[in-house]
């Protein structure tokens, strides 16, 4: 059993830790935590799978994608309007695929937040921004699980 009254940081650790501004912990943090992890593994962003932002970092469009309880909208802002001619839409289960933009050899991916319908989507443009309404499937498919009980 630990003592509940042991901690690593003495009196005077303490006192510093308080005194530190922002970037000093931050600094501190990053040094500690680069003692931790092997050099092959300094670079990496482990929060980035964990991210919950409603924007795609990587897209180049800069899309804001949400939902609602029966629509999941895509909003891209649109620079040309020429980009509407050239432009193709398709959808999967979970992303849009969306080629040609800004130029002709681009193609940008978006991570859907939920499981869409094959049928009943549309794209309106209005005010230098396209909006993509796509209707949310509703997954009833699920299995009962039966509980065994041991003796």
């Amino acid at each position: 059993m630990s003592p509940w009254n042991f901690s690593p940081f003495n009196k005077e650790t303490m006192q510093k830790l308080k005194r530190m501004q922002p970037e000093e912990v931050q600094n501190y943090v990053n040094e500690v935590m680069g003692k931790m992890f092997p050099p092959e593994m300094q670079g990496m962003n482990f929060a980035k799978g964990f991210n919950s932002s409603s924007e795609d970092s990587t897209n180049a469009l800069s899309a804001k994608v949400f939902e609602t309880l029966d629509y999941v909208y895509v909003m891209i802002p649109i620079d040309d309007e020429d980009w509407l001619q050239k432009m193709k839409l398709y959808y999967t289960s979970n992303q849009l695929i969306i080629e040609h933009i800004p130029k002709s050899e681009d193609k940008q991916t978006i991570t859907l937040p939920a499981i869409v319908r094959k049928k009943g989507s549309r794209a309106t443009y209005k005010d230098g921004i396209l909006e993509i309404k796509i209707p949310k499937n509703i997954d009833m498919q699920y299995s009962e699980i039966d509980i065994t009980e041991k003796y």
